[in-house]
């Protein structure tokens, strides 16, 4: 009797590699959610994450369109490079995107500026009231869980109640990467396709993909200052302050969001090779390396998602 040799799916033809297992979970999150959801959206913001999300997206249903709107919460303090990168983006892919503005909700007094000049706690209630608005059942995040401990806590399909809070002892179990959507009207699920990749998965992944990024995120000469230990840009939202120095140094940014509370790191890496080698050889994380509101508390990330944030 012949017998063949088992040699194990490394050595199958037919084995993924670990980008091609990370893909094919993250679109057929994608293609559940849209079997499953009425009004599913992507937020997208033009960072890394989102972009990225956004390409598994497009390859989940070409050559059909993308069956789902794009969600913006504008802080009104976003990099100027993102803020092109995401209109050009919107354009070439002929999507819809619904840009809820942080500004709006200042000048009519539904909030208040604060003190230190961030407003990246206050996307909540902008985040949130367009939610309820536009009747989104599914909405898609770049969260992953290597990126804080609460975001670890998170499952793919993440329940919220109808005031769009976060409980963690409602978590819904994924044995089997099975996911349960059902939710009571007014409910609805936050959706994290990129839950289990790492910063250094992203990148990899954008350099076999060929993404295209905002050119923030490699290095070059910036205007920037030193506050606590975090090189922030200088800009109409309060900053610099007394005693604070602008210099021009050679960053980039390992994340973008509100400019008041996202640090630039010294870096010589302008190539995608020069930057996958530079966050291969870090020990922090995005966000705590360069996150200053995660830095508020211990809990800063889990109160803020206890109330409505991602």
């Amino acid at each position: 009797m012949t017998t063949v040799a088992n040699t194990g799916a490394k050595d199958s033809p037919y084995a993924l590699t670990h980008l091609d297992a990370l893909e094919s979970e993250a679109v057929h999150i994608f293609r559940e959610v849209a079997g499953e959801f009425e009004r599913p959206v992507l937020l997208f913001s033009g960072g890394k994450d989102s972009i990225v999300m956004l390409h598994l997206a497009l390859k989940a249903f070409a050559p059909a369109p993308v069956p789902f709107s794009l969600l913006h919460v504008d802080t009104g303090h976003n990099f100027p490079e993102v803020l092109a990168y995401r209109d050009r983006t919107v354009a070439e892919h002929s999507l819809r995107l619904h840009v809820a503005k942080v500004q709006d909700y200042i000048d009519d007094g539904r909030l208040r500026e604060r003190p230190d000049g961030t407003r990246n706690p206050l996307q909540t209630v902008p985040l949130t009231e367009a939610i309820q608005r536009e009747r989104f059942d599914a909405v898609f995040g770049g969260g992953r869980r290597d990126e804080e401990k609460a975001r670890a806590k998170e499952r793919v399909f993440s329940l919220r109640d109808e005031f769009s809070q976060w409980d963690p002892r409602r978590q819904r179990p994924e044995l089997w990467a099975l996911y349960n959507g059902r939710h009571a009207p007014g409910e609805h699920v936050r959706v994290f396709p990129l839950s289990n990749w790492t910063e250094l998965d992203v990148w990899q992944y954008i350099a076999r993909e060929e993404i295209a990024l905002p050119e923030i995120y490699f290095a070059h000469e910036r205007q920037v200052f030193n506050r606590s230990g975090m090189w922030l840009t200088p800009g109409e939202w309060g900053g610099p302050k007394t005693g604070e120095t602008v210099q021009t140094r050679l960053v980039r940014y390992r994340t973008v969001g509100d400019m008041s509370c996202t640090g630039a790191v010294d870096s010589d890496a302008t190539t995608l090779g020069a930057v996958i080698a530079e966050i291969a050889a870090s020990r922090l994380t995005e966000r705590g390396a360069t996150r200053a509101d995660d830095k508020m508390s211990e809990a800063a990330m889990e109160d803020r998602k206890r109330e409505g944030y991602f």
